[in-house]
């Protein structure tokens, strides 16, 4: 059964991400400056609309508990988290936001509302869950706290990192969440669909001083990339295959339409669907982990943060090598695959073979090229001993049966970029008039 799903998901078309707006608006050079220079605007709103779960009872907090990795020893209204919930093996099948909104309120994003969904379906907990479709709008790079405060037309600079409470734009309530996805100072934006264009009309407008710029399509997930943001089913497979998570794939599609069709790509290629799960330590979100309660999966994660095995690097790819492969696309015979670039458009797993004098040490996601930086970088799980920056591996670039280049590669730290996410705010010149 597992080796026909490989087989499936290898053969699938994939899919473009029915969110995220166009293309691109300026061009993907300029707008993959905006998070550093200036500040962009970004439309998530599929995480909002159709990926969005809000919950409440009395047992609502013992069900998140109950799955995910964290600690809620402390989990304040008004504070968000980073959940991971895993296996009965410790691979994530979900991660998201998950924001506090009452004593016994709460609301999840992206796949932790399908997976806690899912887990609701089984009747095990008294707690009641419905969606109220919402804008979710990101505001991320060094200005976004002088667009959002001049939008607003007040000081948000109470609010904290993973922080959030309401504000009013053009006399509309909407949520203010500071987070950072692109690894500078950003706020997440959510209200009701209804006023939805009138909020990203007045954020643009707020921004145009401030060399505001639109996020397309084409190079969104360039800063997931710089940053060190694993996603799933782009840089990662969710677990969502297994005895242990019978029939979750189904329920995700039927009740929430994710509009996502998987697929994997890649020199590697792995002989269980398991092969393609990865754990929150390759991640490098052992942080998050906390054994001060019982969630599913800790045993074996136990055993893994005890002796991890794998970590996450940034790979550098031989600049050379890359021209290389589009070279080949003007010589005699079947090129090399080809590197859209900045990045592929489609949702596509990418799993390439990393080697140390022949053998396999690491597997690389989906490549990107970062014009700030001017390299080909991709997230990579490698053993942890070939970990150090600045060690020299080998990428297997191309799919089975078709022609094969070994590229040079670096280890470099991830994030890649420096983290500029938790700038102190109040240190900050105020620009309110």
């Amino acid at each position: 059964m597992s080796t026909e799903i490989i087989n499936a998901l290898r053969n699938s078309p994939g899919s473009y991400h029915p969110g995220w707006g166009g293309p691109e608006y300026t061009n993907w050079k300029d707008e993959q400056m905006s998070w550093k220079k200036t500040c962009y605007i970004g439309d998530w709103s599929f995480l909002g609309g159709t990926l969005n779960l809000l919950f409440e009872g009395p047992e609502a907090l013992r069900l998140v508990s109950d799955i995910s990795v964290n600690s809620f020893t402390k989990f304040d209204i008004g504070q968000g988290k980073h959940v991971i919930q895993c296996n009965n093996d410790g691979k994530v099948i979900a991660e998201g936001i998950l924001m506090r909104l009452g004593e016994e309120k709460f609301v999840a994003q992206s796949s932790p509302a399908m997976y806690i969904s899912f887990k609701l379906d089984a009747g095990q907990y008294n707690v009641n869950s419905w969606q109220e479709p919402c804008f979710n709008y990101q505001v991320s790079g060094p200005n976004s706290l002088y667009v959002v405060e001049k939008a607003a037309g007040e000081s948000i600079r109470d609010i904290g990192f993973i922080r959030f409470r309401t504000i009013k734009i053009k006399g509309r309530e909407v949520v203010a969440l500071r987070q950072g996805m692109a690894g500078e100072l950003g706020y997440e934006l959510q209200g009701p669909q209804e006023y939805a264009q009138e909020i990203y009309n007045a954020i643009l407008k707020a921004g145009q001083e401030y060399g505001i710029r639109r996020l397309g399509r084409r190079t969104v997930m360039i800063n997931h990339l710089e940053a060190c943001f694993p996603t799933g089913m782009w840089h990662y497979l969710n677990a969502m295959w297994g005895p242990d998570v019978e029939g979750y794939f189904n329920h995700a599609g039927e009740k929430f339409n994710p509009g996502i069709t998987p697929k994997i790509t890649g020199s590697f290629q792995g002989n269980d669907i398991s092969d393609y799960y990865r754990s929150p330590v390759e991640l490098g979100w052992t942080k998050n982990i906390k054994f001060d309660h019982e969630f599913i999966g800790r045993k074996a994660l136990e055993a893994e943060v005890a002796n991890p095995k794998r970590t996450i690097v940034t790979l550098e790819f031989n600049s050379d090598d890359m021209i290389d492969v589009y070279a080949s696309l003007f010589r005699e015979g079947e090129p090399y695959e080809f590197m859209d670039i900045p990045h592929q458009e489609k949702w596509v797993v990418w799993a390439d073979q990393v080697l140390k004098d022949g053998k396999l040490i690491g597997i690389s996601t989906v490549p990107g090229y970062s014009y700030y930086f001017r390299k080909i970088i991709s997230l990579t799980y490698i053993d942890v001993k070939f970990s150090k920056p600045g060690t020299k591996v080998v990428i297997v670039w191309g799919n089975p049966g078709t022609p094969q280049k070994q590229i040079r590669a670096t280890v470099a730290p991830a994030p890649y970029k420096k983290d500029n996410r938790r700038i102190d705010v109040t240190k900050l010149p105020s620009y309110l008039k």
